[in-house]
């Protein structure tokens, strides 16, 4: 009896491996995780320009030229890539010449798209250039097609390119800075199918010719508005639009946002107070990103076949209800273990369509939607999400490593999803993989096929106890990265037990 009892249990654990398997390929792919698919995204929007990134210098919050020096330090730590401003819904009523010089001079301005607020544009062109270069990001300027001109656009390209004697350089220098910026990263317009104008596709698109035409640098990489979530129509319509002269837009935006409700006009649902049906529907909601990247690919690959836009996914990340008590319009939610899934889950997805996937930017980095940190006073944590993305920074400008997954679902009620995500690089002989388990209620074993001779040098591990935990001020983290201790490969294999609501990493040395 003893021996069939044995039989039976080396019989399920077998199964249960076989059921669950990835396996690397066994040379990397030529194809680069391009690092600026870790790039985040800030808007004029709530807290998250100022008490976000800035106070002022006056501020008694420990500051850097009136920039958060807490902030600073965990964004460098973050090693953010590249960085988007000032939006957004609000960049296409942002006129960049209200935001230079004396600041006492700047005129105001309402922030009509989020809160009606007043701002003193403190914050302007100067301020976020010189915060990128004090961060070490690359920044990335959303240009105001919606109540702008093609005007004002070559002026601000040339106020902040420029190197020659003109107008606008003149005008820079009287403000303080003698070299121009580098900047490379143009978005003409942003949403504007909706809030960026309400137009019509070929409207649009005929608009995006004519300022791209102005918009003059050898290595400036012009995005052209996409699509929001599946409006395939958009895509096509866009790209048609172009009429072969691709060489105007280097990269396609696209805009997913992931609710557990899919209602944008109703409730989103909570940050912090829900169960596993809103878990699993977040969950499911944000996979669907992956289908919808392939079908806009496919349309990239009928008008651009040898590849030279990209696809940017230059807004991303979960949209819940504003926290009970915070200002309306101001989009302030917590980030649970729930965002943690996101965020590794979409991470993987992206990887794993680099080839394309050029830039992705999650909305947004402090105090904003999925934000990586959120402040209060003088106060910082650093969010679930922002432990994802330090542990996943591995991937930046590594060579991905093709992977086969087969995975058993996590099921609930009806439906299922696929229990768990994956991606793998390799970098001066390192295999970074990452690993994503939806299911909240157990953990998930699985074969991992390495291929070769190596031995395992770093696991790290991002979940909480319950899926409802979230970081917040004055309390020890709840969520964070911990190491995870993992067995030994023998013949080339690791078996691997994935915990429940948790995303690891696993880095293996190759022996040479």
């Amino acid at each position: 009896m003893r021996k069939r009892i044995l039989f039976i249990s080396l019989l399920i654990s077998v199964n249960v491996f076989s059921q669950n398997t990835l396996k690397l390929n066994p040379e990397p792919s030529t194809v680069k995780i391009n690092k600026d698919i870790y790039g985040h995204f800030s808007e004029h929007l709530g807290t998250c320009i100022y008490e976000g990134i800035y106070v002022g210098e006056d501020s008694d919050i420990p500051n850097i030229k009136g920039y958060r020096k807490d902030v600073v330090e965990a964004i460098k730590e973050l090693k953010v890539p590249v960085l988007r401003w000032p939006g957004g819904c609000f960049a296409d009523t942002y006129h960049w010449k209200d935001g230079i010089g004396p600041k006492e001079d700047r005129p105001s301005i309402v922030n009509v798209f989020w809160g009606g607020v007043t701002e003193d544009n403190s914050f302007g062109t100067h301020e976020f250039l010189d915060f990128c270069e004090l961060v070490g990001i690359e920044p990335y300027l959303s240009i105001n097609v919606g109540t702008g001109t093609v005007k004002e656009a070559v002026e601000w390209v040339e106020y902040v390119t420029s190197s020659n004697k003109s107008p606008m350089t003149d005008l820079r220098k009287k403000n303080g800075r003698e070299k121009p910026w580098n900047v490379k990263f143009w978005g003409i317009g942003n949403e504007n199918w909706g809030c960026g104008g309400e137009m019509a596709p070929d409207y649009y698109a005929n608009i995006y010719r004519n300022y791209s035409a102005y918009i003059k640098g050898d290595d400036f990489q012009k995005v052209i508005c996409g699509p929001s979530g599946d409006d395939v129509e958009w895509t096509e319509t866009i790209l048609k639009g172009l009429g072969g002269k691709n060489y105007l837009a280097q990269g396609l935006s696209m805009h997913y946002y992931t609710l557990p409700t899919n209602d944008w006009e109703g409730s989103k649902g909570s940050s912090i107070d829900f169960g596993e049906d809103m878990w699993f529907s977040t969950i499911l909601n944000t996979m669907k990103i992956e289908d919808i990247i392939k079908k806009h690919l496919a349309i990239m690959d009928k008008y651009d076949p040898n590849g030279d836009i990209k696809l940017i996914v230059d807004e991303w990340g979960t949209w819940y209800d504003k926290l009970p008590g915070t200002k309306e319009g101001f989009l302030q939610q917590q980030n649970t273990v729930r965002d943690a899934l996101v965020a590794g889950i979409n991470l993987n997805i992206f990887n794993n369509h680099a080839g394309r996937i050029s830039m992705a930017n999650i909305a947004q980095i402090v105090n904003v939607l999925q934000s990586m940190i959120l402040t209060k006073g003088a106060e910082m944590v650093k969010t679930p999400t922002y432990h994802v993305f330090k542990m996943y920074n591995v991937h930046q400008d590594a060579n991905l490593v093709p992977i086969q997954l087969e995975t058993e679902n996590y099921q609930f009620e009806d439906k299922s999803i696929p229990a768990l995500t994956a991606s793998a690089s390799e970098k001066n002989g390192t295999i970074s993989l990452t690993i994503t388990n939806a299911n909240p209620n157990k953990p998930v074993s699985i074969n991992c096929e390495l291929g070769s001779k190596s031995k395992i040098i770093n696991s790290k591990i991002v979940t909480g106890k319950k899926i409802t935990d979230y970081n917040d001020f004055g309390k020890k983290e709840k969520v964070t990265t911990s190491n995870f201790s993992v067995g030994n490969i023998k013949n080339g294999s690791l078996k691997l037990e994935i915990p429940a609501h948790s995303v690891i990493l696993i880095q293996l040395k190759l022996n040479k």
